[in-house]
């Protein structure tokens, strides 16, 4: 159940850039976690974007003028590495870069943010998740996406 949030002033992404960066950061934060690209896992891979007015949107105490994006990643406890937490770092920051069309020079003016959530502290229909049981569904997925397909 992670949870990206990724926040930018207005006009920073165009239409076709936002739905790539949707798709490019839940691409990234399966790959880190380890967790099968299935619709299922996608399903439960959600992102928020928050598209602010650009005065709302501010460094050393005025609007910012060239756009800057937050990229809070939000996972069970346990589910990213160091290891894992730097590669989303490095590959939500290069997505976020494309999708802007800006270059590397410009990566600080992207940050992105990894936060846990504490074991027991997710929720989800009506019930406490606990990341015991998404390890076990991503092994669920695995193997069925690993058995043979019957000839009809």
């Amino acid at each position: 159940m992670p949870m990206i949030d990724v926040t930018y002033p207005e006009g920073a992404l165009a239409d076709d850039a936002r739905a790539k960066l949707v798709d490019d950061l839940t691409t990234s934060l399966l790959l880190a976690e380890r967790a099968p690209d299935t619709d299922f896992f996608r399903s439960i891979t959600w992102v928020y974007l928050h598209e602010l007015p650009a005065h709302a949107v501010n460094a050393s105490g005025q609007p910012v003028s060239e756009p800057t994006f937050r990229v809070m990643v939000t996972t069970p406890e346990g589910a990213l590495s160091d290891r894992r937490r730097a590669e989303m770092v490095e590959s939500g920051t290069a997505a976020v870069l494309e999708a802007a069309g800006l270059t590397q020079e410009d990566s600080m003016r992207v940050w992105v943010v990894m936060r846990e959530i504490d074991e027991g502290s997710w929720g989800a229909a009506g019930q406490v998740i606990r990341f015991k049981q998404l390890v076990e569904a991503a092994k669920a997925e695995r193997e069925q996406a690993e058995e043979p397909v019957a000839a009809g």
